[in-house]
This record gives structure tokens, sequence and C-alpha cells, in this order.
């Protein structure tokens, strides 16, 4: 680890005090303090320049989903450069493993997502604070509802694959080196709330909620040290708050097939944020949490049975390569 409070004790004899303020006294890379600014300068650098260059592409003509995909292939290219040529670790190590359990993180993170946000509809419902007041699709054909609500989805996994793999993935990961588990998910989580402070309706509230919801998303990706289940997490929730269930995405109002008014107390609902910004919030956290850590049991079962059965496959085949030999003619 790249402790910062052992700059003096670990540093090897001969070392300049430049050396020692900036360089790792494990390994021949830069602090993990410094990792991260160098990466966030090169992700606001990049970003900053391809998003420019897709804005002008859109006013000409350039679909808009492409342009989020350019954005999203701006911020990935950040994030490998920092792990290769700062970490000096390999891309895939943030979390990025393709194995039989990719898929199936995915996807439960996906319905864990959506069925938090259905208890918060829930709740809301029948405690009279929110009103159906109709479909998408009276208003609209069914063709523009799925295509709405498939564009929708679309947005959403740029959203989740680019936000997970900047925090819970760059951030998060070079905090946890840098400083310990706990100060790594703190600080992340703190980052996370303020990156959406910019957003519609923001208020100090909805930062804590973010935060909250940030903690959440980074005891996802420790128990499985993959970034699958929080990026099926983050997408889940994001489009069944938004496109399915009609509540604001962070203060962000679009298209929904649930049309409703929420008018209880904004301290409790959140308001016009949505419910990140309300006390609702912690109601959808503690299903959030059971269901991952249930999840969690089962999947690291399943990890155990398979690497038990691999052993005992292989002595099984160990034995028949002995009685093999002792069939064989001297």
């Amino acid at each position: 680890m790249d402790n910062e409070t052992n700059i003096v004790p670990n540093a090897p004899e001969g070392r300049s005090t430049l050396a020692r303020i900036f360089i790792s006294p494990d390994e021949p890379r830069l602090r993990a303090g410094w990792r991260i600014f160098v990466q966030i300068v090169l992700l606001i650098v990049i970003v900053f320049f391809i998003g420019f260059l897709a804005g002008l592409l859109i006013q000409f003509g350039l679909n808009e989903y492409l342009g989020s995909v350019i954005v999203v292939l701006a911020i990935t290219t950040s994030v490998f450069m920092g792990r290769r040529f700062l970490d000096r670790r390999s891309f895939v190590s943030l979390g990025l493993k393709l194995n039989i359990w990719t898929l199936m993180d995915l996807l439960v993170g996906f319905a864990v997502g959506g069925l938090i946000i259905g208890l918060i509809f829930y709740l809301e419902k029948a405690l009279g604070w929110l009103v159906i007041d109709g479909y998408a699709w009276q208003n609209l054909p069914l063709e523009e509802v799925r295509s709405a609500a498939i564009g929708m989805l679309i947005t959403f996994i740029f959203v989740g694959l680019q936000e997970e793999l900047v925090v819970r993935g760059y951030l998060l990961q070079n905090l946890i080196e840098g400083l310990n588990v706990f100060w790594g998910v703190i600080i992340s989580s703190v980052l996370f709330g303020l990156l959406h402070l910019s957003n519609p309706g923001s208020s100090a509230l909805s930062a804590i909620g973010i935060f909250l919801v940030g903690i959440f998303l980074s005891y996802a990706y420790l128990i499985t040290r993959q970034l699958w289940l929080p990026i099926g997490l983050h997408i889940g929730w994001n489009f069944f708050e938004g496109a399915i269930f009609g509540f604001p995405v962070s203060g962000v109002v679009d298209f929904s097939i649930f049309r409703q008014s929420v008018t209880g107390p904004a301290l409790i609902t959140g308001g016009s944020f949505g419910p990140e910004a309300g006390l609702i919030l912690l109601a959808g956290l503690a299903l959030g949490v059971g269901l991952v850590f249930a999840y969690s049991r089962y999947r690291s079962g399943s990890i155990e049975e398979a690497e038990i059965s691999r052993i005992d496959q292989a002595r099984i085949d160990q034995d028949n390569d002995l009685v093999d030999d002792g069939d064989q003619p001297a």
C-alpha cells in the first residue's frame, strides 16, 4: 500500500525529499494521491476535448447516442491510461474480469436496483404521498413508448458504466491502496455526492443521499471485487427510477412509463431531486443491502462448491492416472 503516513520510515536510504513526496515507497510509481490527481486532470482534458468535439458533430447531424458513446470512450480511455501508465496495473484489474459471474452480477444488480425503487414507489403510494396521473401509452403510440424506454435504457447504461468506472473503479481502488478500505469508501462516496451538486434541485440532503448510495455501491464492489454488480445496480436504479416509475433521476425528469405526482413531504420523498434526497431512501438502501448480502452468500457458496468440485475432480483424475500406470506392462 502507498501509506501516506509512512513516507519517511519506508523511504529507501538516499532518496531525495522530492522523491519521498511524489514516489511510492513500495514501487517506482507515483503515490496514490498524485496518481488520482493526474488521472482527474487527464479525465477532464480528454472528456472536455472529446465532449466538445461530439457536441459539434451532434449539431451537424451526429446521432445523440453516438455522441454519448464517444464520451464514454473518452472516459474509458482516460481511466485506461491512468491504470496502465500511472498505476502500472492492467485495466482488467479494476474489476472488469470476464467470467461466468459477469452476466449474473449485471442482471442481479439490475433487478435489485429495480426492487429498491419499486419499494420506494410502493411506500409512497401506500402512504398517500404519490398519485398516479396516467401511463405513457395513453398519450403515445406503443412504438414510441418502446423506443423511448429503450433510449432511456441505453442512456443509463452509458451513465452507469462511466460513473462506476471512475468512482468505484479508479478513485475507490487507488484510495484503498493509498489509505485503507474505510477512508477509500468514505472519500470516494463524498466525491460521488459532490459530483451531483450541479444537478437540478440538489441540496445538502441530496448530497448526503448520494453519499449513502455511494457507500452502498462500494459495498457491492467490495464483496465481489468486480465492478459488474455495482454497474448493474447503477443502471437498474436509474432506469426504474426514471423510465419506469417516473421519479426524477438526480433532479432530471424525462420520459417515464408511469406519470405520477409526489405530494408528500420533501424531507421524506426527496421532492424535485428524487428519492435520493429524502429519508425514504433509507428504506430502499436497507432492502438493497439485504439483497446484495444474500446474493453475495449465494455467490461465494457457489464459488466454494465449484472449487471443491475442481479439487475433487483433480484427485479423481490423479487416482485414475495412478491406476492406469499400474495396469501398464512392466
